[in-house]
Parts: structure tokens; sequence; C-alpha cells
């Protein structure tokens, strides 16, 4: 018997590297060349790791090419940098705090709270899946366009056999399995981010991070890029050379999904939300990965600060992200295809067409394009803004949860939002981190509220 731990094998990094060089401009032909003659394997198309190890020739071969690619210098760095001080400098137009923003309370980061995990939740049975797989099994039970849960019932078995379930999710994610929100590393790493301005405020430190993932976090509950961090991590090595070595995820989406903590607290200040994200997201990500973070809470401060225009809150994210990044453009791709096409269908067609054959479905330059479509094209209704995220397919689960938490802080309150999003959720959250199993979204909410409050 092996241990096949998803996300860590060198034999299958390699393939994702080889995918990122060419995303980058780097070249890698005489690199991706010896790893094919050596017998090397592709990355695996949507699992996280391949089905047997590799020879132990074979392993050192790969560990060898990553070091040999991490070297290779790409042609977009100057207009992609990590560094804080550099991204903001290519930023024109960085946000300033509003001299009187309206007041945040409870109530709009309750519904924030409920939002994300409502948005998750309809995600859930369909990750992985792809896009006409998500299509075919919302068509045969009557819910296309999505409007509802995902539901079994009435599924033809040639139709269930085709195109399964999510494994891990079909028993708690399904109408019909629904009692309260399973727990997800969507809703995990808000609550970690709770806990980490707890402990050290707004002033913590991305080393402050790395010891509360491995005070509180099991390394099981981490995927793609935060897994190779934790152990790198473990290998000793210190924030932020833990998002660099060996790390072909480090442009993933995984960043991305931590952000909502720090935009809800920063409420009308993004620029704050984004430099606080950015301490965040360097730990596991480098260039477009850090900027999905800093999008995301500086949208969602634009939001907490009483913006009620969902498209006022997309052109304050894209103000934190350099103008002439891949994640720029990925963005205002998503919007004016949202905006120049009523059915939402064709949005979807497009960004897959532009996005499908050259990125891996949990890469971030794919979902922010899908998130910024899904956003604008629902402006600002909290259903069609879930459904439409979770309907383009890639990362389901992850779309959902950010739309849901932008269009439910928007809604304002928890009662504008549909009972039939909010009431199977049971007001009640399962996670494995420390002291919070079974919380209450209404506690969460105020306890965001009081690091909100905090000088």
């Amino acid at each position: 018997m092996t241990v096949r731990l998803t996300w860590v094998q060198p034999e299958d990094l390699v393939g994702h590297e080889l995918r990122q060089a060419a995303q980058d401009g780097r070249d890698a032909g005489d690199i991706e060349r010896s790893w094919y003659a050596a017998g090397g394997s592709p990355a695996p198309e949507r699992a996280g790791a391949s089905d047997s190890p590799a020879p132990a020739g074979l392993r050192a071969l790969a560990e060898r090419l990553l070091d040999e690619l991490a070297v290779l210098e790409s042609p977009l760095a100057e207009y992609e940098p990590t560094g804080l001080a550099a991204v903001r400098a290519a930023c024109p137009r960085w946000p300033a705090p509003r001299p009187r923003s309206t007041a945040l309370g409870p109530e709009q980061l309750h519904a924030a709270w409920l939002g994300r995990a409502a948005g998750c939740l309809l995600g859930k049975p369909v990750e992985k899946l792809p896009l006409a797989g998500i299509r075919a099994l919302a068509r045969a039970t009557g819910n296309w366009p999505l409007t509802t849960w995902f539901t079994a019932r009435g599924l033809p078995d040639e139709l269930a056999a085709a195109h399964p379930w999510n494994r891990r999710s079909a028993a708690t994610s399904l109408a019909e399995n629904i009692d309260g929100m399973p727990e997800d590393d969507d809703l995990n790493f808000p609550v970690l981010g709770v806990l980490l301005l707890q402990r050290h405020g707004r002033g913590f430190t991305t080393a402050d991070l790395a010891r509360l993932w491995l005070d509180e976090l099991p390394a099981g509950r981490v995927f793609t890029a935060e897994r190779v961090a934790y152990r790198n991590l473990l290998d000793g090595l210190e924030p932020p050379d833990t998002a660099r070595r060996r790390n072909p995820f480090r442009e993933w989406i995984g960043a991305q999904i931590r952000a909502d903590v720090h935009g809800w607290t920063h409420p009308g200040d993004p620029g704050a939300a984004a430099e606080q994200a950015h301490r965040d997201a360097v730990l596991t990500h480098t260039a477009n990965g850090v900027y999905g973070a800093m999008f995301v809470a500086a949208a969602l401060a634009e939001a907490a600060g009483g913006e009620t225009d969902v498209h006022g809150c997309l052109a304050a994210g894209l103000r934190v992200v350099p103008p002439r990044s891949r994640y720029a453009h990925a963005v205002r791709l998503g919007i004016a295809t949202a905006r120049a096409e009523p059915d939402f269908d064709t949005v979807v067609n497009r960004l897959h067409s532009a996005y499908a054959a050259t990125h891996h479905w949990v890469h971030v330059l794919p979902n922010a394009a899908l998130l910024a479509a899904a956003l604008t094209h629902a402006d600002g209704d909290f259903g069609g803004s879930v459904c439409r995220a979770v309907s383009g397919g890639w990362d389901t689960d992850s779309n959902g949860a950010t739309a849901g938490s932008l269009a439910g802080l928007l809604a304002g309150r928890p009662a504008a939002l549909p009972d039939r999003w909010t009431a199977p959720l049971k007001n009640r959250l399962a996670t494995s981190v420390s002291g919070f199993g079974s919380i209450g979204f209404d506690t969460l909410a105020e306890l965001t509220y009081q690091e909100v409050r905090r000088p």
C-alpha cells in the first residue's frame, strides 16, 4: 500500500510547472524534452496525484528539473511583481480611504458569512466536474439555468454514472442531504482569518499566519499551493520562500479564497484591505495568485464601506491590481464579456474558449474572469450571482463562495437573502478549526464585527 498524498509528489509537480512556465513565457523546451524522454508524464488533468509513485530515478530527475525551472526568468515579471511596494508602484489609481464611510454592523457581516456559505455549498457537489457535466446534471433535473441546489432526485442512472458528483461532497451538499454547512476550506480560511486578527490584530505578519496554520490547521485540510507551503514550512523554509519553492500552484486560486475577512474588516478602505490580504497571500502565492486576494479584499472593503453597486466594487478591486498583469486582463475580460452578451451560457462559453485549453481548473485567472463575469451579469442579485458563478464551472465552490460573500454584503442583512439559500444552513458551520466547531454564522458575524471595531 502507498499513501499518494495529493499536490506534493515531485513527478506530478513537473507537469504543472511546465504548464505554468508556458503561461509565463519562460523557455522550458529543453527541460520539457528531458522530462518526457526520461518517461515523465504530464500533470494529472483534474486529480491531485497520479495513480502510482514514480521510480526513484525519475523522482530524483523531477526534483532536479523543478529546481531548474525555478531559475528561468519570466518576461512578464516586470508587469507582475509580488512585493507590495512594487505592486503599489504599478497601480496608478491606488484607492485612498473614504473620509466618512458608512457604519458597518453585524447584520451586514452576518449576510456576508451566510452568502459565502450558501455559494460554497451550491458549488460543492459539482466541483471538479467539466462544464458539460454540470450543465447535463442540472438540465436533467429541471434546474437550468441554475436557480437552486443540485439534486440527484430524478437523475437518470446513466447520467449519474457519466458525471459522478464530487465524492466528498454529495452526501452533504445535494438538496436532499443538506443539514447545516459542512466543512470546506472556503469557510475554514475565513474562520482562521478571524482567529488571526483576534490573536495578532491588523498588524499581523506573514510569519504570524504561518505559526497559526501550524498550530490550528490540519495539513490534510489544505490543498494545492497551501499544501506545498505547509510542507515548505515543515522543511524549515521561511515566508515568502514558502510560496516559491517547488510550488507550481503559486498562481492558483488559494489566496483569493482567504481574502474575505481582510475586506470585511476594512470598510471603506480598499487599499488597506488589499495590503492586509497581501501579507496573508505571500505565504503561499506570488504575482497573479497574490493579486486575487488583493482584488477580492478591496472589492469587499468597498462594499463594506457602503458601496451598494457591485460594479463599483469590482472597479475598486481593479485599482489594487497592476493594470498590465494577466489578472487585470482576466477581470476586464469577464466584465466586458458579461456586458456584451445577455445570455450567460454564451458568456461562459467564451471564457472557456479563452482559458480552458491552457489553464488548470483551479488556476486563478480563469476563475477571476468567471467571477467578474458572474457578478457583473447578475447586477447585484444574490441568487443570480451565486448561480452564475457556479454554473460556469472550474472551481465551483470557491467562485460561489466569493460571489455569495460580495452579494450578501451588498444585500445588507440576512433577511434580504432568499430563505431557500439560508434556511438549509441552519445557522451551523462544521469546521476543524479548534474552538469553532458547529459555530453559528450570527456568532461569526459578531466576532468579525469586534475586529472591525478594534483600533
